[in-house]
Parts: C-alpha cells; structure tokens; sequence
C-alpha cells in the first residue's frame, strides 16, 4: 500500500481554490486553514471565520484544523464542526510556530503544556462525532523533544491519526527536518504518522517516506505554486516517467487560480492575496522578479491577467 500523499495546512495559503488544485493532480487528503476555537465559539457566522471553512464540491477527503488552548472551547467548536457533514475529520493544532500563536500556549505552544495538551486532546475526541488527528512538532526546543511523549499520550486519548514537522518550534523554518526523530515517533505508537518538512520533489518524498517508515507525507511550502508536485510523486511511486511542467500550462493555471480567487473574494482581497501565489508560480522563469514586480505594482486584475496570457503565448 502506498503511502498517502497529503497537502499541510498553511495560514494564508490553504483556502478552497489552492486545495481544489492540489486535489486536481493527485493529492490525497488536504487539511484547512486553522481556525481558532475561540473565535468560532464567539461568532460562528462572521465571514472571516466562514471564509476559513468554505469546502469547494470538488475537494477530496479534508480534515478542519482547530487551534486554542481551552479545553472547553475546543471541544464546543470540535463537536459543531464534526456535525456540519462538511469535513471528513477533525485537526488539532499543536505545531504552529507563530510567535503571535504559540507565545500565547497556542500551536506549538502546548507541547511546554502535556498536561493541559492531555486535557484538550480528550475533551475534543470525546466531542467530536469525527476522527480526530493532530498535527505536531518535535517539540518546543532541542531540550525538551517530546513528540513520542505527545504522540503516545494523543494515541492513548483516541486520536485516529498523527503529522509531524521535523522541526522543534524554536528552529521555526530553519536547518533541516529531522526525519529519524519522525520514524521515533512512528515506531513508538499503533496509529498512522504522517511526516511532514522539507519535502520539495518526488525524490525527497518517496526517499523520505522510505526510511522513515511514516504511513504517509505532507507537503507544505513544495506545493507552492507547484500543485503539480502531487502528480509528480504518484507517478515516480508507479514507475511513470515524469516531464517538466511546461510555462504554459503553469502560466494557465495561475490564470485559472486568479479567476476563482477574484469569483471568491472581493476584488481588492483577491489581487492582494493572488500576488503572492503568482510569484510562486513564476518560480525559475527568467525575468521572473522583474514580472513580479510589475504584477505588485497592478491593483486591477484585467491587467495581470492580460499580462499572464501575453507571457502564456510568448511561451508557445
């Protein structure tokens, strides 16, 4: 059985359209942007916290992801999103490294908290009428690695599931994910652990799931503007050759990415928040900071995506 090929959730990026076309190519579950338990307890109905829930019809198996450091909270927030019939499980986050998240005992924050991660952990398993997963790191800093601790404690509370970035909190980005830390926790409990860090292309994927054992991989920040590293990685596992993603068919999906976002959202929303995936798009083109510059510069969409279709011609 292969292992599952699965999009991390990322603050700001993860929304509908960007899952929507991570699914189109191959992947195999996605997870939404967090939500913060709090804020949906207190205004369920406000569209910023709607915008975060949104499922497109065409989106695969997807899990919501809850973040908060009260117990009740998040177990009242866990128990109305698993009954909505939206989503397919239920996410805690215990590995947002934000200062602004994980400073407050949020995120990454309480794992330095077992006892009152234990506490959450049940009261959103018992309340959810849905799996219940959590995604993890290695723990706050290189001093107190505690992700096998966690991990067997979050087993022992019911959880269905486990992800793991390779990284403590303190490390944020920095050095390289730590892969052997992440086949420790595998092999310490029963339930599946999925992988997560540095994973850029079909080769670090498969080559990283094979040693570390994990039952399956996410993939964050080498999925942006590359939805097609999905495709690229199933068909390295079924021995298909692979080929490069032409500019056109990159530069046509930016276009199509850009015209859900603009149906979506308001206007100047959309051309704000669309600047950034163009950018990822436009990776390794030549000329490429000098366009994205350009398209920085452009607050009115008819003009970007005019643009997006000269450069998609002059690459024919």
């Amino acid at each position: 059985m292969r292992p599952s090929i699965r999009l991390a959730p990322m603050a700001g990026i993860t929304d509908w359209p960007f899952r929507l076309l991570c699914f189109e190519q191959g992947c195999d579950c996605a997870t939404t942007e967090m939500v913060s338990a709090l804020g949906y307890a207190y205004a369920p109905k406000s569209r910023s916290v709607q915008t975060l829930l949104e499922r497109h019809p065409g989106e695969k198996r997807l899990l919501v992801q809850i973040f908060g450091k009260e117990p009740d909270y998040m177990a009242r927030t866990a128990e109305a999103l698993s009954k909505c019939g939206l989503y397919d499980g239920v996410d805690i986050n215990m590995g947002c490294p934000a200062h602004k998240v994980a400073s407050g005992g949020e995120g990454s924050g309480l794992m330095r908290n077992p006892v009152l991660a234990e506490q959450i952990i049940r009261s959103v398993v018992q309340a959810s009428s849905l799996p219940v997963s959590v995604k993890m790191r290695l723990g706050w800093d290189d001093a107190s690695r505690n992700a096998v601790e966690i991990a067997q404690m979050a087993e022992a509370c019911g959880v269905s599931e486990i992800a793991v970035h390779g990284r403590t909190r303190m490390q944020m980005y920095s050095g390289e994910a730590d892969w052997q830390a992440i086949a420790k926790v595998k092999k310490s409990v029963r339930i599946p652990v999925y992988g997560n860090g540095d994973i850029f292309n079909a080769e670090d994927c498969v080559g990283k799931a094979r040693e570390s054992g994990v039952d399956g991989v996410l993939i964050g920040r080498g999925a942006l503007g590359n939805p097609w590293i999905f495709r690229r990685i199933l068909d390295l596992m079924d021995g298909r050759e692979t080929s490069p993603v032409p500019l056109k068919e990159k530069l046509q999906t930016a276009t199509r990415h850009y015209r859900m976002m603009l149906d979506w959202k308001p206007e100047h929303i959309a051309v704000s928040e669309m600047r950034k995936h163009i950018g990822w798009y436009l990776s390794g083109m030549r000329g490429a900071a000098a366009i994205r510059d350009r398209i920085n510069h452009m607050d009115k969409p008819e003009e970007v995506l005019a643009l997006l279709r000269t450069l998609g011609e002059e690459s024919e």
